[in-house]
């Protein structure tokens, strides 16, 4: 079943003595705004875990693959939709748009964020009804860094040079805690467009709901999601603009807390009551 109304969407989560987002090009640190200390999240990094999270719920069932997945080889997926028969009995000129209706059919992500399918045999590109932004925390954060010795060596070359002394030392980053806010939002005509369904868009409920319980590491500490909430419009162009309808989801550090370390640290306030006509508020936080 098509989607016909439009979906603005506030996510919540924390993350307690890990790192959420590590930045390769500064060393792994966590994500950070250099201005204002408040740490990041990329959009790139919470798709990511969606995906996982559906590889996990639906394995193998057909339609809900994976494109962008873990040493998937893009090209080789693209040229196995120019061999579908379906596709191959097109006309020339419109074997693009066969082999993209394929692509989208077949795998889950695509018809959800988009992709570019163009690397190969031409698929074509694909813009997503879903959308994140970055999540930014509510507060600054502090990067904390800690030394690790692991009590082994990797080569024999290795053990002669140390004497025997076998240690190995390395650096862990981390963040005490942080609470992080991104954006969402879910575009009808655009799911028209790729065969995002109705089931789709639950799947999608739960696992940003979930994603983090089945993510686990000594890398990222404790990652939760603590809210989740959805406002459903009942035009598919939307009875509101969506800034204004975040503002109505509010999140603020306790006066008595100077150091936040909990979710329990902070209040969220969510006004809603007198919700523009046409829009309700859903709360999808488990």
């Amino acid at each position: 079943m098509s989607l016909t109304n439009r979906y603005d969407f506030v996510l919540l989560f924390d993350v307690k003595d890990g790192n959420p987002n590590g930045d390769p090009d500064a060393g792994n640190l966590p994500r950070m705004d250099a201005e204002t200390g408040h740490g990041l999240v990329t959009d790139v990094s919470l798709k990511r875990k969606v995906r996982n999270y559906t590889q996990l719920a639906k394995g193998n069932v057909p339609g809900y693959d994976i494109f962008i997945k873990e040493k998937a080889v893009l090209n080789t997926l693209i040229d196995q939709a120019h061999e579908q028969p379906a596709v191959m009995a097109k006309e020339k000129g419109k074997k693009t748009d066969a082999a993209r209706d394929y692509m989208c059919k077949r795998f889950f992500d695509v018809r959800t964020f988009g992709a570019v399918m163009s690397t190969g045999k031409n698929a074509g590109q694909v813009r997503g009804p879903v959308q994140l932004t970055f999540a930014r925390s509510i507060d600054p954060i502090i990067a904390q860094e800690h030394t690790i010795t692991r009590m082994a060596v990797t080569t024999e070359a290795e053990a002669e040079k140390q004497e025997g002394d076998n240690r190995t030392m390395g650096r862990k980053h981390t963040v005490p805690y942080g609470l992080y806010m991104a954006h969402g939002f879910v575009s009808s005509f655009l799911a028209k467009q790729t065969g995002f369904s109705e089931d789709d868009l639950e799947l999608l409920w739960q696992a940003l709901a979930q994603m983090f319980e089945h993510d686990r590491s000594a890398a990222r500490g404790e990652m939760s999601t603590r809210g989740l909430y959805v406002f459903k419009h009942e035009s598919e162009l939307g009875n509101a603009s969506a800034h204004a309808l975040f503002k109505r989801i509010q999140v603020k550090r306790k006066e008595e807390v100077d150091v936040p370390r909990s979710f329990d640290d902070y209040d969220v306030i969510i006004q809603d009551v007198d919700l523009p006509a046409g829009v309700t508020l859903l709360n999808k936080s488990c």
